[in-house]
């Protein structure tokens, strides 16, 4: 009755308007936003909450800081190629110079930067094709060789240096600004490992039976690879150094895949002259501006060596490659200081044997290269 009074006496049609709004807009509107306030509090709180109590279990079972080695991490490392050649040595290759190759004890022994452009299970081409493609590159380029994943031209081999190399040239202001901020957390919380810890990596250790046709394929354990620096750099963690049943785990995957590439049917072409032909273009053109390419071949043992001779005898391959593009290359088993090692799982070195093989590294290549040899 008030209301009705009150509004019929006023005349002025704008006090009119703000009386509706007041009683009809403004009113709901302020408590709507009480209400809400202590939910968004508490929601808030219970978020912080789960966070750190994820990130304390975390570093109680011992999880350490990681980094995600995906296409920004790689990006962010393909940028700095343009250091001087006498300041920074860039690395190619496959997951062995990721883990044999120990960057802290590079830089300190040659004084200069490792750039690491290696990826897991990759063959190099791609990126030296890319260097040898950027008429901005003079570098010095140090190649890994693997040779079941060098000379296979089988697509899984760049399935991960393409989209790096893509994401590099593509990256925006706003996703290299993400990489810093990305960098800044990660630097900070273990709980942030994507590779472990992602809601997709916890639904993939879910234990899925084989059905007809249709195979799970085994895991690494995350021990085994999920090291990794913001310098790219991978190694194995202490609880796999001592774990027997992991190292199995990892020689299990590797005769999978052994007895995988036996069973495949050979190429009508051979995939070797062809490879050759890619590395005489891409070598001449990095030449052609002051760099140069070298070539290492890391340590491998047990089954997987046994396998890897007989696939690939050095003559036909190692030493035809070397003939054919006129670049030194230094084997492991030519050096009395890396003959000798052996590798748990077979194909990569310990973080201690990596120190060892870069020290030795440094003392075999060239000064142009960053080494003390000749």
């Amino acid at each position: 009755m008030i209301f009705c009074i009150s509004f019929k006496h006023l005349s002025d049609t704008t006090q009119r308007i703000n009386l509706i709004h007041f009683f009809i807009v403004a009113k709901p509107i302020k408590m709507h936003e009480k209400s809400l306030a202590r939910p968004a509090i508490i929601m808030v709180v219970l978020v912080l909450l789960i966070i750190c109590g994820w990130e304390i279990y975390l570093r109680n079972q011992g999880v350490r800081i990681t980094y995600d080695d995906g296409p920004p991490l790689w990006a962010d490392k393909r940028a700095r190629v343009y250091t001087p050649a006498d300041q920074a040595t860039v690395f190619v290759g496959s997951s062995r110079i990721k883990f044999d190759l120990d960057i802290d004890t590079w830089e300190k022994g040659t004084g200069r930067k490792a750039i690491q452009l290696a990826c897991v299970g990759s063959s190099p081409l791609p990126v030296l094709k890319d260097l040898a493609e950027d008429k901005n590159f003079k570098g010095r380029v140090v190649v890994d060789v693997i040779e079941s994943i060098f000379f296979s031209p089988t697509p899984l081999n760049y399935e991960r240096t393409e989209p790096n190399i893509r994401y590099f040239k593509s990256r925006t202001p706003a996703q290299q600004a993400s990489f810093v901020l990305n960098h800044a957390l990660e630097s900070q919380f273990v709980f942030l490992d994507k590779e472990s810890f992602s809601l997709d990596a916890e639904l993939d250790k879910l234990p899925v039976q084989n059905r007809p046709g249709v195979k799970s394929l085994p895991s690494f354990p995350r021990e085994f690879h999920d090291d990794v620096t913001f310098g790219r750099q991978s190694k194995m963690m202490p609880e796999f150094l001592v774990d027997t049943g992991m190292q199995g785990q990892v020689k299990n995957i590797w005769l999978l895949g052994m007895n995988a590439a036996k069973a495949a049917p050979k190429p009508k072409v051979d995939p070797v002259p062809g490879i050759l032909g890619i590395l005489q273009d891409v070598i001449g053109k990095i030449r052609a501006r002051g760099g140069d390419v070298l070539f290492v071949r890391p340590p491998s043992s047990g089954m997987y060596l046994t396998v890897e001779l007989a696939r690939f005898p050095r003559a036909g391959f190692w030493d035809k490659m070397l003939e054919a593009t006129q670049c030194r290359g230094i084997h492991y088993a030519d050096d009395s200081a890396t003959a000798h090692l052996t590798c748990l799982e077979w194909s990569h070195l310990t973080p201690a044997d990596a120190v060892l093989y870069t020290k030795a590294l440094i003392k075999t290549l060239p000064p142009s290269f960053g080494g003390t040899g000749q």
